[in-house]
């Protein structure tokens, strides 16, 4: 069986999603898609100069798994600079937080992610290994990871 993909945490989602070449002779051409993964790390490590273990930290990955999504980002965007390609920024493996989730029925202990905890409210939610209602989020969260975006401690609206 195959290894899960890790979730790739990320701080912002861009309000602006497609760049387009103003050449309209050349407008066209192709289009790159850049994953929200891959829009993160540019923005970490070009934008805000940080090293890429603080990177991979903040982004909850490990540094060859950053170096592999820079690389793809650079590549992606120094093609469609020089080709008049269309970006366009989309889907990938992201999450904007990473709760710690525990039931306190059977006292089973996972990782979820919030976009996972918003798509059901808390009456839905189940416990995956005895289906339990009785789930609560570990105070941890709120410090570490949640910053505002927890689903029961203080979530951020939207």
């Amino acid at each position: 069986m195959a290894r899960p993909t890790k979730w790739r945490k990320i701080e912002n989602i861009p309000a602006v999603r497609y760049f387009i070449p103003s050449n309209k002779e050349i407008a066209g051409i192709g289009q790159n898609t850049l994953k929200l993964e891959e829009l993160e790390a540019i923005r970490l490590k070009d934008l805000e100069c940080l090293e890429q273990s603080m990177c991979a930290d903040k982004m909850n990955i490990s540094r060859p798994t950053f170096q592999r999504i820079l690389l793809s980002a650079r590549k992606k965007i120094a093609d469609s600079l020089t080709s008049g390609k269309t970006i366009y920024i989309d889907g990938g493996n992201f999450t904007r937080n990473i709760c710690p989730v525990k039931c306190i029925s059977c006292g089973n202990e996972w990782l979820e992610s919030l976009e996972n905890l918003e798509a059901f409210n808390e009456e839905n939610y189940v416990c995956p290994s005895c289906g339990s209602k009785t789930i609560s989020c570990e105070q941890a969260c709120s410090g570490k990871f949640g910053r505002g975006n927890c689903w029961q401690h203080g979530r951020k609206s939207r």
